[in-house]
């Protein structure tokens, strides 16, 4: 019979050792698993957390293991790549940093004490994904390490890192059919299967015992997954037999469901149309990197859960396995992707096609999985030969491996809807920022409008959207202030967008949780994504956290907005409530300011700011209170104050009625003379970053995109001071001296009268 051991508890650790030890070590640090050495230099700014090699020693004594004939150690996650060692001797190398593998230890276990090393590498190369993207990309050995012990006859565990059966649920009418498909190492003659399925009660509905590796089982009166409504779930079970005995056992929780996705319907599961409008999750956490613990994943699962999504995109590689079960548990609809991520390399397709065979063949089973994703904002300059090819290969190897579900890419906002990597998918979605990189936020329900009239038959959805907010607040709040005020206006303004849209298959939050990104040095907190509807410790819900949930979820509350924005100056203050109850009424020290009404969930009152003010809002049973003080001077602990920058807002000179660096660029351009200076100055920013443009007939590039009207109208969304704070990724590095003297410059231009 199969046994695993699980091997977390005290390993030594060392960044500094050079070589794999020959013994144990007695001065390395003392760990446990899950670990990452980057959990706290990943998460605090200036992209200069380590990058190497590590090691990881552990000795074990061949009596104090369970007998058997044949030993797997299982590595669920090892960032990025990773050597193991027995007793000196070098078994396996591993390229990709979050599926699971396994070696084989048998030969060259000694029949006393062994030691085991596993060296893990996170550093820049350009054959393992990811090598660039908005995220830190943590070392360490984050999950699980156990050890399987088999008999000789097993079921593979070899097989791209699956449970060694594959497992396909069909439903026909009320009844469904379960095929199974199992790889065994070494059956012998004699030796048998006994397949079965097993309903969420534990009593077995079909089962039967042969000697073939292919069989198919029928399922009467099935009861369906039905995503958050009804998440049933059956198991699929599979035993090798020898004279009666099983010798290894596998099993795989499986769901029965159909799904379309259409272009004009969305999503249909189970012939019901059902709307996907959900978020989209990393797997780090403040303090810990990605070395989670299964209470994580289930704190995790169970925020989303109250947020009311019915989908999560598991970006941008594959999680933990525990997290998909907890996904078919809570019927969450899944995407499922790799990290082939903003650069595409010519000499990574190799490891695409790896990480590809493992995603799939890890998570099969799962019901909640509906699509594979291919690849994310991989066209960010356009689509070359190579490119395609690689996006071709990995959509056939998808549907080889998997004849159920649908491919998808997430493409980026300056990628031309008609660039042809966009045809290879099934399904398309894009990463759309407007509002917040540029742009204003009522362009993006126009845009999708415009693809889907082109595109008519392409499904589309949104596969990120969302802005920044840290503990900064404002009464005016606008684009690129890091505000929760904003954040909580952009996200009502995309929500009354993107949900009354049907034709939308998915759209989905960036993010759920603010997220480590080491080279981030922006919002007054480095190191860090700050789109999360909460907090990355996971103590503070932000305002837009209940916008989402007064539109999805069932379970009755009421929230008052900016509980940490308690200082205003303002006579008049607005105050927003959310609740998905149909009436709020708010007091303000017991006083009644009035009931309000709001279809779309958000309700806005207008309240006196005198002296120190309670409120409390009340919709049905439900209560909330927050608190509000009169100030005569704005409270600067609320105003955005950025580390590191190049101009903070207080160094800006502004003249009355001339144009600053606080202005947008577009409002500025749409006079003769700033259109002149912009002119110049944006002339000599390309020649400076070494971007061309024109020269044959070819469009100017910066960043690696092409300088479309589109691209323009997003960038003239910026305010200058802001676009220059993000000139470092175009290789342009003004210094303060200069950006003092352009703003100088703008003083002098009046802004037009308005009419």
């Amino acid at each position: 019979m199969r046994n695993i051991l699980n091997l977390n508890f005290r390993w030594a650790f060392s960044k500094q050792a050079e070589a794999v030890p020959a013994e144990m070590p007695t001065m390395w640090d003392v760990i446990s698993l899950p670990h990452s050495w980057n959990a706290v230099d990943g998460q605090d700014g200036g992209n200069d957390y380590y990058r190497g090699t590590a090691y990881y020693a552990k000795t074990f004594h061949k009596m104090d293991i369970p007998e058997a004939k044949k030993y797997f150690l299982e590595i669920r996650g090892a960032n990025s790549s990773a050597t193991v060692y027995l007793n000196g001797q070098e078994l396996a190398t591993h390229h990709g940093g979050y599926s699971t593998w396994r070696v084989d230890l048998t030969e060259a276990m000694n029949d006393m004490e062994n030691l085991l090393v596993i060296a893990v590498n996170n550093e820049e190369n350009d054959f393992v994904y990811p090598q660039m993207a908005d995220f830190t990309f943590y070392g360490g050995l984050y999950r699980d390490v156990n050890l399987i012990c088999l008999d000789e006859s097993h079921f593979d565990v070899e097989f791209w890192g699956s449970n060694g059966i594959k497992v396909t649920p069909v439903v026909e009418g009320k009844n469904a059919k379960v095929e199974f498909e199992a790889f065994v190492k070494n059956m012998k003659e004699g030796q048998q299967i006994r397949y079965a399925v097993k309903d969420a009660e534990g009593k077995t509905v079909a089962a039967v015992t042969t000697e073939d590796t292919n069989v198919t089982l029928e399922v009467a009166d099935v009861h369906l997954w039905h995503g958050r409504k009804d998440p049933y779930m059956y198991e699929a079970t599979a035993e090798l037999i020898e004279d009666e005995t099983v010798i290894d056992n596998v099993f795989a929780p499986i769901g029965f469901r159909t799904f379309e996705i259409d272009p004009e319907r969305g999503f249909i599961l189970n012939g019901e149309e059902y709307m996907l409008r959900g978020v989209s999750r990393h797997q780090d956490k403040w303090g810990k990197g990605n070395a989670l613990t299964p209470e994580d994943h289930e704190l995790d699962m169970e925020l989303i859960y109250e947020v009311g999504a019915n989908t999560i995109r598991l970006a941008h590689y594959q999680h933990d396995q525990y997290f998909y079960d907890l996904c078919d548990k809570y019927g969450m609809v899944v995407w499922a992707e790799i990290p082939y991520i903003s650069k595409h390399m010519p000499t990574g397709r190799e490891n695409t096609i790896t990480q590809m065979k493992e995603l799939v063949a890890q998570n099969y089973h799962h019901p909640s999985i509906v699509v594979w994703g291919l690849s994310n904002e991989i066209g960010i300059g356009g689509s070359d030969e190579d490119l395609l090819e690689n996006h071709h290969i990995l959509n056939d190897l998808c549907h080889e491996m998997d004849k159920t579900r649908k491919t998808v890419v997430a493409a980026v906002s300056p990628c031309d809807i008609n660039d042809p990597y966009l045809q290879i998918p099934d399904v398309v979605s894009y990463n759309h920022y407007f509002g917040w990189y540029g742009g204003e936020t009522d362009m993006n329900g126009p845009w999708f409008d415009k693809f889907h009239a082109t595109h008519p038959n392409t499904p589309i959805g949104c596969s990120e959207y969302g802005c920044e907010a840290l503990n900064w607040h404002t009464s005016n709040p606008v684009q690129g202030d890091y505000t929760e005020e904003y954040q909580a206006y952009y996200h009502e303004e995309l929500i009354k967008q993107f949900f009354s849209r049907k034709y939308m298959w998915a759209t989905h939050v960036w993010n759920m949780f603010d997220f480590g990104a080491d080279a981030r040095n922006e919002g007054g907190e480095n190191g860090q994504n700050h789109k999360g509807l909460m907090t990355m410790d996971r103590k503070y819900k932000k305002d837009a956290f209940y916008a989402y949930k007064a539109w999805l979820s069932d379970e009755p509350f009421v929230h008052i907005c900016g509980k940490r924005y308690v200082d205003r100056v303002e006579e008049v203050t607005k105050v927003t409530v959310y609740s998905n109850q149909p009436e709020v009424e708010l007091f303000a020290n017991g006083e009644s300011l009035g009931k309000i009404a709001a279809e779309d969930h958000f309700f806005y009152f207008e309240v006196p700011n005198n002296g120190e003010t309670v409120l409390k809002a009340v919709a049905g049973e439900y209560t909330d209170e927050s608190f509000l003080r009169k100030v005569e001077v704005f409270n600067e602990e609320y105003r955005l104050k950025e580390k590191g920058a190049i101009l903070n807002w207080f160094d800006i000179t502004e003249v009355e009625g001339h144009f600053s660096l606080n202005d947008k660029l577009s409002d500025i351009m749409a006079t003769v003379k700033g259109k002149l200076l912009f002119g110049t100055m944006i002339a000599k920013m390309m020649k400076q970053a070494g971007v061309g443009g024109g020269g044959d007939g070819e469009p100017a590039k910066v960043m690696g995109f092409e300088m479309t009207p589109e691209l323009m109208q997003m960038m003239g969304g910026f305010t200058v001071v802001r676009l220059t704070g993000m000139m470092g990724m175009m290789g342009v590095n003004p210094t303060k001296e200069e950006l003092l003297d352009l703003n100088a410059k703008l003083n002098k231009i009046k802004k037009p009268n308005k009419k």
